[in-house]
Formats: structure tokens, C-alpha cells, sequence
């Protein structure tokens, strides 16, 4: 999907809250810039929350109220593997959140088979997202 603009982002960010069931992880993948915590800004407005949505690169994880259950978004940057990512208690979030989404979370993968993958791509000024499974298999944007 081409991302010409930030009204391309929000859309989206609405497709996949459409398309990922509560309980869901993704796994938000790009350089920086591609606009990872603005794509997380748009879910949560999607999910119908008016939270200030700030990137967690210092404290690990924020939360997010929505009227259909918690956003959780955690960036992995500074984490070593997946093993210091599970250590944050990953399947509770998933149990008690509407959608887990974490930035630089590649390691995740993996192990986590049920996971989608969101490459976010940037070239210049064009900007890109993949929906992948956790394989890798690319996936359509319909639910």
C-alpha cells in the first residue's frame, strides 16, 4: 500500500482495526521516519481513543484506553531479543489488550507465529506498508 499522505496513514491505521481481532500483536517494522508512532496514533484514533500518543522509547510501553479495550505499544529499540521482550509479560498484555503493537519488535516474529508484520517503508518522500504474517507471506488488507 502507497502512502502518499497522512490521510493515507489514517487509512491504514483503519484497515487494521478492522482486520485484527482483540488479542492481536503486531509487529511494526520500518527505518526511522517511516512513521511507525504516527501509524500508532491513527490505530488508537481508529480504536476511538483521544489519548496523546507519544512514542515509549524511554519507558518501554504505553497504554492507550479505547472503548474497545487497551492499545499497548512497546518499543523494542532498546531491548537486546525476544526473550527481554516476553520478559515485560507479553502474553498477559495479549489476553487483557484490544491490539499489542511493538515498534523494532522484528525478533518477535519468530516465535510468535500468530503475529502480523507491518513493514513500513520509506524511499525519499514515498513511504510504503506491507502486511505480512509472521512467515513473512505478504496478506491482503481485507479482513
Amino acid at each position: 500500500m502507497d502512502l502518499r499522505s497522512l490521510d493515507d496513514t489514517r487509512e491504514l491505521a483503519r484497515r487494521l482495526a478492522r482486520r485484527a481481532p482483540p488479542g492481536t500483536l503486531i509487529v511494526l517494522t520500518g527505518p526511522l521516519g517511516a512513521g511507525k508512532t504516527t501509524l500508532i496514533r491513527f490505530l488508537a484514533e481508529a480504536l476511538g481513543s483521544e489519548a496523546a500518543v507519544t512514542s515509549p522509547t524511554y519507558t518501554l510501553v504505553h497504554e492507550y484506553p479505547t472503548p474497545e479495550g487497551v492499545l499497548v505499544h512497546i518499543d523494542a529499540f532498546r531491548l537486546d531479543d525476544a526473550a527481554a521482550l516476553e520478559q515485560l509479560g507479553l502474553d498477559e498484555t495479549l489476553e487483557r489488550a484490544r491490539l499489542v503493537v511493538v515498534e523494532w519488535g522484528a525478533a518477535l516474529l519468530a516465535g510468535r507465529p500468530e503475529a502480523l508484520w507491518l513493514a513500513l517503508g520509506r524511499h525519499g518522500d514515498e513511504r510504503t506498508a506491507t502486511l505480512r504474517d509472521a512467515s513473512g507471506r505478504e496478506l491482503g488488507w481485507e479482513p
